[in-house]
């Protein structure tokens, strides 16, 4: 058989509880985290909160008992939390939104796309700024936490995957690439607002994010179960959008839950301050072996690759009038494709023509242990939004 076929996939079935997949095992996808007590007088800021990293970090921060407020436009959906309202683009909306909130712990999970990568800079760097300029003058601010990615070693869109990169796998203290990354103008005003309000501060570069969140610009859990409905009810293969070194080759994948307990972990251990840190789930997998489990556990004929990459936005061109008709027939809660399926940011990761991988022993070596089985957290992530007709 050739490295890109596929094995047959099981008969259909319903969202299952993967407890019973294993036999043996307790039904859990992830190691046992503590709880993350908070310090006295503890008030974390959630910037972002209504994001995949953000809705994740708010929920686990209310479990632990932490006086929580989420600043983003909306209100957060865990209802425990406060809500500071604000455009993150503007200094007026910041310091009316933050006036004498006075946060000690401040988790920075938002960004906002712009067209090139010199405007993403421009944007994305006056954010950090003006949120810290706002909120460092309160004299309340003890670790401000930052949440980027592993462009941080790939470089940014406009030159993804180009040119010399660091070996893997990524290494925290690589040099930075030679190009423009808001990724480093973000932590750059992170640095200078530090060193001037006296602030300790992290980075947490993570990799593909699963989580739960509608709307968000990088869901591939989301993306996939919505690419699967769509192929079912078209009676078309479960087709691998990718790249052939992507279905081949290990990669590793980040968990939302897991990198709000990091951010937590970094936030309240002297030994991780002021240090930048790779957040992966701790495992690797294969998309030759999880495409199929995944095909399988929807009911879908799984095919692999073609000589090139199949991409979602080309596959999936035109798919709205097919999703209202998921829509009608299965109930959906969300009518707008474009809020659940981030078909460009899938095919960015996918597609990838080389290794991506992110080493984790700095965490190891302060103590960090948190770790998640990168295929049961995907395939339950999916059967949560099922369970929420936010995919079919």
């Amino acid at each position: 058989m050739s490295t890109h076929d596929t094995t047959s996939p099981r008969t259909p079935a319903a969202p299952v509880d993967l407890g019973a997949s294993w036999p043996g095992d307790t039904g859990s996808d992830r190691a046992p985290t503590p709880v993350r007590t908070p310090p006295e007088g503890a008030h974390a800021l959630v910037v972002g909160a209504t994001g995949i990293t953000g809705s994740a970090l708010v929920r686990q921060l209310l479990d632990a008992g932490w006086r929580t407020t989420g600043l983003s436009r909306r209100p957060p959906a865990d209802e425990r939390a406060a809500h500071a309202a604000a455009d993150l683009t503007s200094r007026s909306s910041l310091e009316q939104a933050l006036a004498d909130l006075r946060p000690t712990h401040v988790f920075i999970g938002a960004w906002a796309r712009q067209d090139t990568e010199a405007e993403n800079i421009r944007v994305n760097g006056a954010m950090v700024r003006d949120l810290l300029a706002v909120l460092g003058p309160q004299g309340s601010v003890r670790h401000v936490a930052l949440v980027t990615g592993l462009k941080h070693y790939l470089g940014p869109f406009e030159a993804y995957g180009q040119g010399e990169m660091p070996d893997t796998p990524f290494l925290e203290d690589a040099a930075r690439l030679p190009v423009d990354n808001f990724y480093y103008a973000q932590e750059d005003e992170l640095f200078a607002a530090a060193a001037l309000h006296g602030f300790s501060w992290s980075v947490h570069r993570s990799h593909t994010v699963l989580g739960h969140a509608v709307g968000n610009a990088m869901n591939m859990a989301s993306t996939l179960g919505a690419y699967a409905g769509v192929q079912r009810h078209l009676g078309r293969p479960f087709v691998f959008p990718g790249s052939r070194e992507q279905w081949d080759g290990v990669v590793d994948i980040t968990d939302a839950d897991l990198l709000a307990d990091h951010q937590v972990w970094a936030a309240t251990t002297p030994a991780a301050a002021n240090t930048a840190f790779n957040v992966v789930d701790g495992d690797v997998v294969r998309w030759r072996r999880l495409w199929p489990a995944l095909a399988a556990h929807l009911g879908l004929e799984p095919q692999g690759p073609g000589e090139q990459p199949q991409p979602l936005e080309a596959q999936m061109a035109g798919a709205e009038d097919v999703w209202a008709d998921l829509v009608a027939e299965h109930g959906l809660t969300e009518p707008d494709l474009a809020r659940v399926a981030s078909w460009w940011h899938t095919d960015a990761d996918l597609g990838r023509p080389m290794e991506v991988i992110a080493d984790m022993t700095r965490s190891r070596l302060l103590g960090y242990t948190g770790w998640v089985s990168t295929e049961r957290a995907l395939l339950r992530r999916v059967d949560a939004y099922r369970a929420q007709r936010l995919v079919p």
